[in-house]
């Protein structure tokens, strides 16, 4: 394992994330602050509570997650699409580097702005909302887990795409449709019973319900479940781009 390559990779990324500091952290930060202000105390206060938890702290989950999965596709897309778009990735190629080690390098950093964003957010929550974490050790390994896996998903779009305009496709036509959707804002279990069935083919109630469940210790689908659904994900996500780098698709066109 070349330790030197991946710490190269791995700090490169994360110092292109504090010389954006603004876009990286500050905006998504700022936007769910948003999201807090309007429906956790302006509107929140007027509804009822859900689970016996207020609204308010209801959607922190959710909103943590929305934040998490755009940023972790965000940020590995770009990590690893630059490098093309530059050139440098034959470098990185033609370097005594495997596969596996660039994959930790550009995925680890990605996951670790995730993970520090999502940290960052839930922080600032308690300013807007009270809430509690009744699982707090399972609430990190959700939190890391969901990081890593759509980290991965993302390093499959910035070697999927081939212009900026795609970096952008998924997250916003795919990934941030379905987190809405996914019950965020909400529980499935609010739906009529035909929409619950077809909420449960959305893989990001699965996320949100477990994290959730790492808060409140109640969840619309069960912990176990959640955990599966997240790493089949994962291992779907492994095994494409284990795929990506025998084939050298998008690399060494």
């Amino acid at each position: 394992m070349n330790i030197h390559a991946i710490r190269s990779i791995y700090i490169f990324e994360l110092a292109r994330a504090w010389r954006t500091l603004l876009q990286s952290i500050a905006s998504p930060v700022i936007s769910t602050s948003l999201y807090f202000i309007v429906f956790g105390s302006a509107i929140g206060s007027r509804m009822a509570e859900i689970d016996g938890v207020s609204y308010g702290a209801f959607i922190v989950p959710g909103l943590t997650m929305l934040a998490i999965l755009t940023q972790s596709i965000a940020n590995a897309s770009f990590g690893i699409y630059m490098p093309r778009f530059s050139g440098t990735i034959y470098e990185i190629l033609s370097a005594p580097i495997s596969a596996i080690e660039i994959i930790i390098g550009y995925v680890g950093a990605a996951a670790t702005k995730s993970v520090i964003l999502g940290l960052i957010i839930l922080v600032t929550a308690r300013v807007f909302v009270r809430y509690e974490i009744s699982h707090p050790v399972w609430m990190v390994g959700f939190l890391v887990l969901t990081s890593v896996t759509f980290s991965l998903f993302g390093f499959l779009i910035g070697l999927w795409a081939d212009g900026f305009e795609k970096l952008q496709l998924v997250p916003m036509l795919i990934v941030t449709p379905l987190t809405f959707l996914g019950g965020s804002f909400y529980s499935i279990n609010m739906l009529p019973p035909v929409w619950q069935k077809i909420a449960l083919v959305n893989p990001v109630v699965y996320l949100v319900s477990g994290f959730r469940w790492s808060f409140f210790g109640a969840s619309d689908v069960g912990v176990e479940v959640s955990l599966g659904m997240t790493m089949v994900f994962l291992v779907l996500c492994l095994l494409v781009v284990r795929w990506v780098f025998r084939t050298g698709y998008r690399l060494k066109a």
